[in-house]
């Protein structure tokens, strides 16, 4: 399960008092600091004597990442590379501050690592979100966002006036082997991968919309757009002629008349021919939104002719 955030404050990091650091640390842990600063602005090294300034006081004003990694830890040495040059494509909306837990055992403990690596977000002093373990670069980008956005709507966060723009949000795979069928012209391959996403998330507003766009695509692919609507007007009373000619309407760029052949179609029709001119218009209506200005009108056209 993908980790989420609570804007409670998982813990409360504010009350942490700055504590003695360890003989000799203080001077290795200042010089690997000022390595990190020469490297990046957006990622630093903290330790026992300046996490106060460093993290809380810094959390006021960004999202801080705590990047908790030990130097024998392989799998600490595939996820900090991850979240450093995230650091970098973020640009300064959140700052990654590193911990080294063998040299710093008193934030751990403060911290409550359980186990490496681990990565928290700091926020005006809250432990708000965390994920232990390595993930897969698109979750740990997705978590980010997720984290700055947060920060932004729900603690008055702007960031830098020279923050680079939140990257966009990965396609889930499966939207994407849809937009990768429709480029190679497989309408049937676009579809099966829609209704699998759809299977699996069946509220997925944009692969609904996508979807239907799709049907709609596969069945006006190979029609004589003029024998279609020919054939409708010949037989007005043909429910599957008038709902042809309204797919060649539709993708003509001609929707208000596709609405009237369907809305007089309800109107002729009962029982099943009935319902299946209700439903294109319904798929019509989702397909093109609230916003067409005919899509109101027709809504309340359907409502009286059912009710």
């Amino acid at each position: 399960m993908r980790p989420s955030f609570s804007t409670a404050g998982v813990v409360d990091l504010s009350a942490l008092k700055k504590p003695a650091a360890p003989a000799g640390a203080a001077g290795s842990a200042a010089s690997g600091a000022a390595g990190a600063d020469a490297g990046s602005a957006h990622v630093i090294d903290v330790n026992e004597a300046d996490f106060k300034t460093a993290v809380l006081e810094r959390s006021q004003q960004v999202p801080v990442v705590l990047d908790l990694w030990a130097e024998w830890c392989e799998p600490c040495k595939q996820l900090s590379p991850v979240l450093e040059r995230l650091a970098e494509e973020f640009g300064g909306r959140f700052l990654l501050a590193k911990v080294d837990v063998d040299a710093n055992p008193q934030l751990q403990q403060a911290l409550q690592v359980q186990g490496i690596p681990a990565v928290k977000a700091v926020v005006q002093g809250q432990l708000i979100g965390e994920f232990t373990g390595v993930l897969p670069e698109a979750e740990v980008r997705q978590w980010l966002t997720e984290l700055v956005t947060l920060a932004e709507t729900e603690f008055g966060m702007t960031g830098p006036a020279d923050a680079a723009p939140l990257p966009a949000p990965p396609l889930d795979p499966m939207l994407q082997a849809a937009y990768s069928a429709l480029e190679s012209d497989d309408l049937d391959g676009a579809a099966r991968a829609l209704q699998n996403l759809l299977s699996d998330q069946p509220a997925h507003a944009e692969a609904k919309v996508m979807l239907a766009q799709v049907e709609l695509m596969r069945r006006t692919a190979t029609v004589d757009p003029a024998a279609v609507l020919a054939a409708a007007k010949a037989a007005p009373d043909d429910v599957e002629a008038q709902c042809a000619a309204a797919d060649v309407l539709v993708v003509s760029g001609q929707p208000e008349e596709a609405f009237a052949l369907l809305l007089d179609a309800v109107r002729r029709s009962t029982g099943a021919e009935k319902d299946r001119a209700r439903l294109l218009l319904i798929e019509y209506f989702e397909l093109l939104g609230n916003e067409h200005p005919a899509v109101p009108k027709a809504r309340q056209r359907l409502a009286r002719l059912l009710f």
